[in-house]
């Protein structure tokens, strides 16, 4: 496969990516492309990859089943070592990760396509040395029995990526899954696949054949033969809750097992102690960073339901708007760049009707609206954020998913009626809590029914720690030891009568 450097290089031709079945780069067996088109140039095309049928996942399945025997009996230093030196590889690699991050998925490379590069090495490395971990007890029943437990791979994951955030989402899912050693059957997005697909030929270096498996192509044909297929022991998800359901039911139906990591709309509190004038800026940067401005809002852990405490409302309100005012929206790939490019028109669009209808509610205020600037020179699906303010919270954009850079603000007075704001809705993946009362800002985090809540701080995410939701937004964890163990093993009881 060719690496693409760069989206404004003179046209050389349309590359084919072919995907990875049985240690094989192969087309579809239909014979079918699909064009990959970057966010960052309208109707600019990177490359084709293959436009699969249920047939190529019938055969990636079979490669990852022909392939589980031997992955799973290895010792765990061998896979871990193996993990090891995949993450080598990936460091090695860190910007040419970075680069086509960019142009497939239009977020910014410094401020979103390098970390994101940084964070595929680094859960990689993790997991390849916590792979002796995954590991049984013995309870002690007396001298004449030993009763032990192990913990043993599902057997084939399949696992569906999403556009936003793709390698980091596979480096929640990937290592974690042959660490404990099953093997893969992997499905980017149709957005955005080649970051996933340069991922796989890194990896298949040092994988034996059919370990990996990678099957391009759009969600109701391959993604729900994945969620059919009796030879897929897992299915692991991420994506909005609307498809989670689907994914869900449908792989429920057969009873296999399940993680999906769905939706958001975050609440982010707050408190007059932070908004004091000695950290009324860190503050503001702070929520700027929580509500993922820098990846066009597209994150499902996007703080953007903001509760602004009435005493601090406006003060607080004027210094934020105007530091994300001073955003720079523009080409993902230059440097100065703060906020890259919305994922395909669709999206584009639906972001701008969701804007449109909040300003078209009574008693809105529009504190920013740079949700049509274009920068100049350029041609593709970029958009300023906006910041709405006076937002009740049960108007259409305070409780539905926007997946773009749009802040609703919303006023509050006491806990117990900010705790029930935050709390009502169907969602609950990520809270934000800012407060310099400590006894305050836990009492909050307790209270919230989020799965991650951060307090004082927009980032923090931490490899090793438990990520996942409460609510729609999910089931299972991922990025830890604990949610690989809990999702990626399964429990076997064996109990021996001794002394005979």
């Amino acid at each position: 496969m060719k690496l693409q450097t760069t989206i404004d290089a003179p046209d050389a031709g349309t590359p084919d990516w072919p995907m990875l079945i049985g240690g094989e780069w192969v087309p579809s067996e239909s014979g079918a492309w699909r064009d990959v088109v970057t966010p960052a140039r309208a109707e600019k095309v990177l490359a084709r990859v293959p436009e699969s049928t249920k047939a190529d996942l019938d055969r990636a399945v079979d490669a990852a089943t022909a392939a589980l025997p031997a992955w799973r009996a290895l010792h765990f230093r061998e896979r871990g070592t193996i993990l090891l030196r995949i993450a080598d590889a990936l460091e090695a690699r860190a910007e040419d990760f970075a680069q086509l991050t960019a142009q497939d998925t239009g977020n910014a490379l410094r401020t979103q396509a390098r970390p994101e590069s940084a964070t595929l090495v680094a859960l990689f490395r993790y997991f390849g040395g916590v792979a002796g971990e995954f590991k049984g007890t013995v309870l002690p029943a007396g001298d004449d029995q030993l009763q032990y437990t192990r913990l043993e791979p599902l057997g084939v994951v399949g696992a569906i990526l999403p556009w936003n955030s793709p390698l980091m989402i596979a480096a929640m899912k990937l290592p974690a899954a042959l660490a404990a050693g099953n093997t893969l059957v992997v499905k980017p997005a149709e957005d955005a696949p080649l970051t996933i697909l340069l991922l796989a030929q890194v990896m298949s270096e040092h994988l034996p054949a059919g370990v990996l498996n990678v099957v391009t192509g759009v969600g109701e044909t391959v993604g729900q033969a994945i969620s059919e297929h009796p030879g897929i022991h897992k299915v692991s998800f991420t994506g909005s809750s609307e498809v989670g359901r689907i994914v869900g039911a449908t792989a429920g139906n057969r009873l296999a097992h399940q993680s999906l990591e769905l939706g958001g709309k975050s609440p982010n509190i707050v408190c007059p102690s932070a908004a004091a004038p000695d950290v009324i800026e860190a503050t503001a940067e702070g929520v700027l960073l929580a509500m993922r401005f820098s990846r066009q809002g597209q994150s499902c852990t996007a703080g953007s339901r903001l509760f602004l405490h009435e005493d601090v409302h406006d003060e607080f309100l004027k210094v934020l708007v105007d530091k994300v005012s001073k955003l720079k929206v523009g080409d993902p790939l230059a440097e100065e760049t703060d906020m890259g490019a919305i994922i395909n028109r669709s999206q584009y669009e639906q972001v701008l009707d969701y804007i449109e209808d909040g300003k078209s509610q009574p008693g809105v205020r529009v504190a920013l609206d740079m949700s049509r600037d274009v920068p100049e020179g350029l041609e593709g699906y970029y958009q300023g954020p906006t910041i709405l303010a006076g937002v009740a919270n049960d108007w259409r954009i305070a409780r539905e998913e926007i997946f773009g850079p749009v802040l609703v603000v919303i006023p509050w007075k006491d806990e117990d009626e900010v705790v029930a704001m935050a709390n009502d809705s169907h969602y609950g993946l990520a809270a934000f809590v800012w407060s310099r009362d400590l006894d305050q800002a836990l009492g909050l985090a307790h209270r919230i029914e989020s799965g991650w809540v951060q307090v004082n701080q927009g980032g923090g995410q931490v490899v090793g720690q438990s990520y996942g939701g409460y609510k729609s937004s999910g089931i299972g964890r991922e990025f830890s030891i604990e949610g690989a163990i809990e999702g990626f093993t399964q429990t076997k009881q064996i109990n021996v009568k001794l002394g005979r």
